[in-house]
């Protein structure tokens, strides 16, 4: 019989290989994209102070009665829009993408580019 591994341990040795290959800085914070069945989420961490500079996610009030639902391409959008204007408000730039072990498309991408329009450059 065929034994599979099962897809959440996938994601997790592919996001502990992207993770070995960089880290977030004072002057690069990281962006961590984490994604649920029922919301998404995007945090900028600074690694060597161990600290989160920036959140966002559908749980959030202002942004879950935004949308009408909280698991779509849209929804990851706007997480996107608001984590790059409260980073640029923090006077955040520049950071380094780290899509958690998701393959860059659908949810993630729209995350990524809203966050790009939004005023972020990785």
């Amino acid at each position: 019989m065929v034994k599979k591994e099962n897809r959440k341990a996938i994601r997790e040795k592919k996001h502990a290989r992207i993770r070995n290959r960089f880290s977030g800085t004072a002057q690069r914070p990281r962006l961590a994209v984490y994604r649920s069945n029922k919301h998404i989420y995007a945090q900028i961490i600074d690694d060597d102070a161990q600290k989160t500079l920036v959140s966002a996610g559908t749980v959030e009030k202002e942004i879950k009665e935004a949308l009408e639902n909280t698991d779509d391409i849209a929804a990851a959008e706007k997480v996107g829009e608001v984590i790059g204007k409260r980073a640029v408000e923090k006077g955040i730039t520049e950071v380094v993408f780290d899509r958690g072990g998701y393959v860059y498309q659908g949810k993630i991408a729209a995350l990524a580019e809203a966050a790009r329009k939004a005023g972020l450059d990785f």
